[in-house]
């Protein structure tokens, strides 16, 4: 039988989930993320959860505060006594912080969109390997000692050699009695994937896009690790040219060239054949851009380049389209026309607004690959 503060403590831990749960779509809209406390655990800010409380009924009910008294009384003290502080003006902030796990984030996240668990498609997977112990050993350090069965063995030897008096059972081990718990070496296959995201940091993508794009990546990135036990992320931006860099620098570059889309998808094909076998990696390469492409024949080149390379490479490709006053959205009808037959191979999504983003999330990753 569970403690009861166990299973209060159970019983509260699924309230805070559902609460999250409840405030998920509102809680992504704001761009809001949990925080990485480098324990495998995330901290965030929740409402916080109301208690049961007393409330006073009408005066002709009775009760506290009836009787005598005229208003500006004191209740209690001294009445000349001035308060502390200055007086505030609206609803005081209520929040409080919890800490889950990846586990727990990704189940509240799979739970609201309905994701289904990712069959992954590499043949081969990555090796690792654990020790178990699982058997016992007649040599190993005493931190590993097995006091158990070090006593039977003491108990037996001095049995049979006839050392053992009932009327003062005392069991002296000595070295040859000693037992060590033994490990034996277990290899386990993890599957692994790599995140590949493409962004337009044209001078049309502006920070409200980009604030999009990382908010939606955050989520995906917390789904696929809970997926796979090794994961890799790599970061391309690219204009009229495309570059691979880091995360920091991913988020906060702001160009102001033209846009050859090519240039994105031509890199990712090259960190594909250097780096990622398809028959070892689960392959999900992201693009996000507002649509806009420099001409007919550079898109033409992106199709080619889809067809060849990165879709028979890939679990499944993924277009997000974030919408901009300065961006003509002409990319993605030029990719719906095409793949309308494919959308098991590539996911497209129009993202309009922070409103929008967890539909998006739920677009890309609802067909389990």
């Amino acid at each position: 039988m569970n403690h009861p503060i166990k299973r209060d403590h159970s019983r509260f831990r699924k309230i805070i989930k559902g609460k999250i749960r409840d405030n998920l779509r509102k809680y992504i809209a704001r761009g809001e993320m949990p925080i990485p406390k480098g324990d495998g655990t995330f901290r965030i800010p929740m409402p916080s959860i109301d208690t049961p409380r007393f409330r006073f009924g009408d005066k002709e009910q009775g009760g506290t505060g009836q009787g005598d008294g005229q208003p500006g009384d004191p209740i209690d003290g001294n009445p000349n006594e001035p308060g502390q502080g200055e007086a505030g003006e609206g609803e005081g902030k209520k929040e409080l912080e919890v800490d889950l796990t990846l586990e727990e984030l990704a189940s509240i996240l799979g739970e609201e969109l309905e994701l289904p668990n990712i069959q992954p498609k590499g043949k081969k997977t990555m090796q690792s390997e654990t020790d178990r112990y699982t058997s016992i050993g007649v040599v190993g350090p005493d931190s590993l000692k097995h006091f158990k069965r070090t006593y039977k063995e003491a108990l037996k030897r001095q049995i049979v050699t006839g050392t053992y008096d009932t009327n003062n059972p005392i069991i002296i081990p000595v070295r040859r009695d000693f037992r060590y718990r033994a490990a034996k070496s277990h290899v386990e296959y993890e599957n692994s994937a790599v995140v590949i995201y493409m962004m337009d940091v044209s001078g049309s993508m502006g920070d409200e896009q980009k604030e999009i794009v990382r908010t939606e990546s955050f989520w995906i990135n917390l789904w696929l690790r809970s997926q796979y036990k090794d994961i890799e992320i790599r970061y391309i931006i690219h204009d009229a040219t495309a570059k691979e860099v880091d995360e920091y620098t991913f988020f906060r570059t702001r160009e102001s060239g033209g846009t050859l889309i090519s240039s994105a998808y031509k890199l990712c094909r090259d960190i594909i054949k250097d780096d990622y076998d398809p028959s070892e990696w689960n392959i999900y390469p992201f693009h996000f851009s507002d649509g806009d492409n420099w001409s007919t024949d550079d898109t033409k080149q992106c199709l080619e380049i889809l067809d060849n390379d990165i879709i028979p490479s890939s679990n499944v490709f993924c277009y997000g389209q974030v919408e901009s006053r300065y961006g003509s959205g002409q990319f993605y009808k030029d990719l719906q026309g095409k793949y309308t037959e494919k959308a098991d191979e590539v996911i497209l999504s129009q993202i309009k607004n922070k409103d929008s983003i967890l539909d998006s999330i739920k677009d890309f990753l609802s067909k389990g690959k």
